[in-house]
Order: structure tokens, then sequence, then C-alpha cells
């Protein structure tokens, strides 16, 4: 083992959190969220090289499933991966990333 490097067990258990956000946008543009499904893709292989390397991963936490208030922002960014329309009785209509997502959990 080279310098820098520890036992994986000597390593904490690891939780991956989704931190990606975008602002608050029409409703056809707010469901076209790639850059959070590469984001997820990204995070997801890299966990997947962390466990096979060793490293005690317990769990991937993406936030969030739905658009929600936010302390320091209010409704004006959206975290999740289902559109919700505070403007029309709190709709909701999935994002790409929820498609991408059912998809990646039934495989």
């Amino acid at each position: 083992m080279g310098p820098g490097r520890c036992q994986a067990k000597e390593l904490p258990p690891v939780y991956g959190v989704d931190e990606v956000n975008n602002n608050s946008l029409p409703l056809q543009e707010a469901l076209k969220d790639d850059t959070r499904i590469e984001y997820h893709r990204n995070h997801l292989f890299s966990l997947l090289r962390a466990i096979r390397d060793g490293a005690n991963v317990k769990g991937y936490f993406a936030w969030s499933l739905l658009d929600n208030f936010e302390w320091v922002n209010g409704y004006a960014v959206r975290f999740g991966i289902n559109f919700v329309d505070y403007n029309d009785g709190l709709k909701r209509y999935p994002k790409n990333s929820a498609h991408w997502f059912k998809k990646f959990l039934q495989k």
C-alpha cells in the first residue's frame, strides 16, 4: 500500500449525499434536469469504485424526493427529483431524474 493510503477497514462508513440544485425554472425546463442525472450517475459510479476498493459505504441519499422549502432560500431553489407546483395545489411532476432513478433502481 502506497504512502497516504490507509487500510479500508480503518475508514469510517461513507454515506453519499446529493447536493445538486437548480434555480426556479418554468415547469417544462425544470423537468429537463439532465445535469442532475449526470451528477448521480457519476457519484454512484464513484461509490461503486470505492466499494470495490474496500470502503465501508452504507448508503446514498438523493436530496430530495420533492422540491421543498429551504430555510435559507425558501421556495426559490428546487432540489427534488419531482417538481412541485406551489401555485396549483402542490401537484407533482416527475423530472427526468425521477424516471432515471426508477430505471436505475429496477436494475
